[in-house]
């Protein structure tokens, strides 16, 4: 089936895209005012797919300062034109721009080398945002050890490490408006008082560069093309932030088969590193999620009915629509979220590369995004993590060189924002 991008589906109703399960219509006309601090901020800890909803639980990190740990003058905010936040939010965001852009020198193995007109430091940056993550990554994975330690049940919760590439927008408030403070010198103390949003939504010419110059230059091969279903499922017995994450294929007769059931993904942290001389800037994130093996059959039976009576429509936000009543079981199950994947996947000995194409549908707000999204899976330095005599000292080495290579490669692209 042939990607559509949403600006080219026709909508057979332009007020409902899709059909919305009737259990959460009163929770969705109860939620009319988007630009509510509760709606803002609820669920901090649960993660949507396109990480880009504010995340209150997430640290900033800022590289690029100047000598006296201040924003260099050329440094500016300025608004962006991202409309999936306009219509949310009934704001325009703000991102952060550098008048005068690092310039771009080539080493003799072909990496980008940045040459700023900052003062030199005493450690380079990937090497301050390694210090500063570590102690962090390494507290983390020692509560998942002990937890593997006192139950064995957890031998089905997988951890992983993210690195995520993008911008961080800034959503302006009253005081920081009505002060002016926008248009003087950036300061950290400005920054402080606006909530932030990690958009990881790059151009098609940054994925297509990722995947034909740096992909092989760096060493990763094609592992395989994947076209992907994904169904985010609330249980009406469980608390709210618990959701089950279900993994769809398109079969021959372009019906869904369901494969794997999980928890929805939790970031236990999240570090998002605010890149001063690039132009994109970086996430790095810890999730666990668990493989569900405690539901019964009629459990099974009842979400197995939900996944087979969607419809793939290419013509809808997040590629599936159901027939009236099929997309929830009662007060038990309903549908959340879903979206639709087509990516490529490379792998090299220690990282896993994903380069896709996403398109979303929120049930809950009828919120629909598409994205261009290109992030790494750090699998060696996990496996590491989680060994019982873990050598810290030799895989903080091997954290830092990832890091070089993210800012050797991952960090530049063309400027997609004012």
């Amino acid at each position: 089936m042939a990607y559509i991008p949403p600006h080219k589906r026709l909508s057979k109703d332009s007020e409902r895209p899709s059909p919305i399960p009737e259990r959460l219509v009163p929770k969705f006309s109860r939620r009319v005012n988007l630009k509510s601090s509760s709606n803002a901020n609820h669920n901090s800890k649960r993660i949507l797919c396109a990480d880009a909803r504010n995340t209150i639980s997430a640290r900033r990190y800022i590289v690029g300062l100047d000598a006296d740990n201040q924003f260099p003058s050329y440094v500016h905010l300025v608004p962006t034109s991202v409309e999936s936040f306009k219509l949310r939010r009934f704001e325009i965001p703000l991102v952060l721009v550098n008048s005068h852009p690092a310039t771009k020198e080539i080493d003799e193995e072909g990496a980008t080398i940045s040459s700023t007109p900052l003062e030199p430091k005493s450690s380079t940056p990937w090497e301050s945002v390694a210090a500063d993550v570590w102690p962090n990554l390494l507290s983390e994975f020692e509560i998942l050890r002990n937890m593997f330690v006192s139950n064995d049940k957890l031998d089905e919760v997988k951890p992983a490490i993210f690195a995520r590439f993008g911008k961080i927008l800034f959503h302006p408030n009253a005081s920081v408006s009505s002060l002016g403070l926008i248009k003087d010198r950036v300061v950290e103390t400005t920054l402080r008082q606006m909530k932030t949003t990690f958009y990881a939504n790059t151009p098609s010419s940054y994925m297509e560069n990722i995947i034909s110059g740096v992909a092989p230059k760096i060493g990763f091969d094609l592992e395989e093309d994947k076209d992907m279903f994904h169904i985010l499922l609330s249980d009406g017995t469980k608390p709210k932030n618990y959701e089950i994450y279900c993994k769809c294929r398109m079969k021959e007769d372009k019906k869904l088969e369901l494969y794997k059931v999980e928890t929805n993904p939790v970031r236990e942290m999240t570090k998002n590193i605010l890149c001063i001389d690039k132009n994109l800037d970086l996430r790095l994130a810890l999730h666990t999620k668990r493989i569900l093996t405690s539901l019964t059959d009629d459990e099974m039976h009842i979400i197995g009915n939900i996944i087979n009576s969607a419809i793939i429509d290419p013509e809808v936000k997040g590629g599936l629509r159901w027939p009236y009543g099929k997309a929830c079981s009662g007060d038990r199950f309903a549908v959340v979220e879903i979206w639709h994947t087509i990516a490529k996947k490379y792998k090299s000995r220690s990282l896993s590369l994903m380069a896709r194409h996403v398109d979303r549908f929120n049930f809950e707000d009828a919120n629909g995004q598409a994205s261009i999204e290109v992030y790494l899976k750090l699998k060696r330095l996990v496996s590491d993590l989680q060994e019982e005599k873990v050598e810290t000292d030799s895989i903080f080495v091997m954290f830092k060189d990832n890091l070089k290579m993210i800012w050797d490669h991952f960090l530049c692209c063309d400027q997609y924002f004012p």
